[in-house]
């Protein structure tokens, strides 16, 4: 079982964890990974695009001129697609771009990114996470502390009103829980800071 060092605030080693095989040794899968985030960008679209077709575009009720007898072409509305101000003949209507992925893959994709941030050293496991105050600046002092690059994802077993208020407003650096946890915040955020309780969490949901 991999072991990694326990950080204090101040960024000191004060022990170590022991992380489990089964959530943090897994071999690379980058096919499922890429799975994962594909359906992770495709259910954050709205499908709200739309257009009008030639029944929804206002006017063109009356046959703009007779069917024979004047050399031009028949035409029975106005608002044809082939006219201008006409309707749109294969426009977008709003829709569903939401993609399922299997449960066992699901977690599979998370257990494999949680094991890449282990394998490349980008897993730091905190003590604890309790600040005094919300205030950018208390986080901004432990992320500086911690020697945490731009970007960092900073994980807590339940929601913390103090650190997520204290996080939000740091360019780079998203404060989530572990059931919000997902492959695409663990690729897009380069350090993955998580305390001590998180962890435990982590291993019990996924273990």
């Amino acid at each position: 079982m991999p072991r990694v060092p326990l950080y204090n605030l101040q960024g000191e080693t004060v022990g170590e964890i022991e992380l489990s095989d089964s959530v943090f040794a897994v071999p690379m899968n980058s096919g499922l990974i890429h799975q994962a985030v594909v359906r992770h960008l495709a259910n954050r679209r709205f499908g709200t695009s739309d257009t009008k077709t030639r029944a929804e575009v206002r006017g063109g009720g009356r046959k703009p001129w007779r069917q024979k007898g004047t050399g031009r072409a028949r035409v029975g509305s106005i608002r044809s697609p082939l006219w201008r101000h006409g309707g749109v003949a294969f426009g977008p209507h709003p829709r569903s771009y939401a993609q399922d992925l299997p449960k066992k893959m699901r977690r599979l994709a998370l257990k494999v990114a949680l094991s890449e941030k282990l394998r490349s050293g980008e897993l730091m496991v905190l003590e604890g996470l309790e600040l005094p105050e919300a205030k950018t600046k208390q986080m901004v002092k432990v992320l500086n502390h911690l020697g945490s690059p731009k970007k960092a994802l900073i994980v807590t077993p339940e929601r913390d009103e103090v650190v997520q208020r204290s996080a939000r407003n740091i360019p780079g650096v998203l404060a989530t829980v572990v059931s919000a946890l997902n492959v695409y915040d663990l690729l897009n955020y380069g350090r993955l800071i998580i305390t001590k309780d998180a962890v435990a969490r982590v291993e019990e949901v996924l273990g």
